[in-house]
């Protein structure tokens, strides 16, 4: 039985951040054989709706839009500002989203990447309730925007939150809305998660986007990861959405540094994202 799904791939594989110029790769994209497109969302300001929303159209590709969540975009922080700062980017990411003809937005909105840290039980419990009850608003702003939200569990060096499919749902049950879903990153699953398969079907229904690379952030077919167990799990929760590469280049230094990609991962990005989505379509059939 072959997985029903759509492929796409995140700019970010080639350039950051996303602006008017960015939308030159997806000829290359469509033509390369990718459904989709991930648009990372670093500064809602360089995003032109009208003229992406003409590229997409004209190149038959769908969008998925992902948020960026730097140190001043943290839902957990302990001055309210950061709240607000928070609450007014990701309403940006609605408006782009909707805009778009996307149904959600994706990513680890629960707090800014990168904070790590190893807290007391108290501090903790501040923290997620924090969380909950952010998220709970965000998903209130996702309704009257028509979108949903796609939480995102990290690996342990980039978060200290939401580390694996087990804590995402968790978080899901306490926030309690009908509009909070999750995003599955292969990557950061093959740090975190026992089971690919026990992960996927743990979130079941709730899983709104899938994002995928090697377990080292390489070419998908090119690694350790356990592609027949992931296969499994999206077989049995009904997975008919898109299955998309994420990856980065170490040319864009400020992201490469944040993700401490300090090296090629292929002998070229084009190379990375046609390799990988022949396996992915091999893997899917």
């Amino acid at each position: 039985m072959s997985l029903n799904v759509s492929f796409g791939v995140s700019t970010w594989l080639w350039t950051s951040p996303f602006d008017a110029s960015t939308t030159a790769l997806f000829p290359k994209i469509k033509a390369m054989g990718y459904d989709a497109v991930e648009i990372p969302v670093e500064d809602p300001s360089l995003i032109n709706v009208g003229e992406i929303k003409k590229a997409l159209g004209e190149h038959g590709l769908q969008p998925v839009i992902c948020g960026a969540f730097g140190p001043s975009r943290d839902l957990t922080h302990d001055d309210p500002s950061y709240h607000k700062i928070s609450f007014d980017y990701i309403q940006q990411c609605f408006d782009i989203s909707a805009g778009l003809g996307a149904s959600f937005v994706a990513g680890p909105m629960y707090s800014s990447v990168g904070k790590a840290r190893l807290l007391p039980p108290e501090k903790k419990k501040i923290e997620w309730d924090r969380a909950v009850t952010n998220l709970r608003k965000v998903c209130e702003m996702a309704q009257e925007s028509g979108q949903k939200i796609a939480l995102e569990a990290l690996n342990r060096f980039e978060t200290d939150l939401i580390n694996t499919s087990e804590e995402l749902m968790r978080l899901i049950q306490d926030i309690n809305h009908p509009a909070a879903g999750v995003l599955l990153d292969g990557f950061h699953m093959s740090i975190e998660e026992p089971s690919l398969e026990d992960a996927i079907t743990r979130v079941g229904d709730k899983l709104l986007h899938v994002q995928v690379s090697e377990n080292y952030r390489g070419t998908p077919g090119t690694g350790q990861t356990n592609w027949e167990a992931f296969r499994k799990g999206l077989e049995k929760v009904k997975y008919q959405g898109v299955v998309s590469i994420e990856s980065f280049t170490p040319d864009i230094k400020e992201l490469a540094g944040a993700v401490c990609i300090w090296k090629p991962l292929a002998k070229s990005q084009d190379e990375f994202a046609s390799q990988g989505l022949a396996f992915l379509k091999k893997w899917a059939s």
